[in-house]
């Protein structure tokens, strides 16, 4: 199954619905969701199009196709708006034999991991940085640490991305469907 993965929407109407338009179009399985979803947070500027009540109407439908962790920048307040589970501070995922550990970032990330083991696949958002990379830790060994970037707040001169998951590879995406990074998983 093919599985999108996207990371701070901020509440960006804009890239919400550009995101969405993709998914459509992909015939992507699931969407993923690695949280920050409505608000910008104190530390951001306001993505474009700041929208979060059409943010929630475009994903409220979709709730049967979502998988979503909670963000530092999400709550309570935000759940009670969402039809689909949003709080929780992970999920585990075995696609293909493989673990994938996913959570935000803003807890567990390749410098505060998870319990995990050799081969598991961290992904998070959180630092609006894309990275698709073999990490060598000394916790546990050789794991993989994925992050597809921020869909409406780029940061480090990165475009604003998402990243698709289809036959074991990880591939990094503009909005304009241009590869960024892919990586073998």
């Amino acid at each position: 199954m093919k599985i999108m993965f996207a990371s701070d929407i901020h509440g960006s109407a804009y890239y919400c619905r550009q995101l969405l338009d993709i998914y459509g179009r992909s015939g992507a399985g699931r969407l993923v969701l690695l949280g920050d979803i409505l608000y910008h947070g104190p530390r951001n500027d306001l993505p474009k199009e700041y929208a979060p009540k059409e943010v929630i109407a475009m994903l409220n439908p979709m709730k049967n196709e979502i998988y979503a962790v909670r963000g530092n920048c999400d709550t309570e307040v935000d759940q009670m708006v969402l039809d689909f589970p949003i709080m929780a501070d992970y999920g585990l995922f075995v696609i293909d034999g493989r673990t994938f550990y996913a959570t935000h970032g803003h807890v567990y990330d390749q410098d505060n991991l998870p319990p995990m083991k050799a081969g598991d696949i961290l992904v998070h958002g959180h630092t609006h940085l894309l990275k698709a990379e073999k990490v060598d830790t000394k916790a546990c060994g050789t794991i993989t640490v994925l992050n597809p970037g921020s869909v409406s707040i780029p940061k480090g001169g990165n475009p604003n991305t998402y990243a698709m998951l289809e036959d074991g590879v990880f591939s990094i995406l503009t909005l304009d469907g241009d590869v960024v990074k892919e990586i073998k998983l």
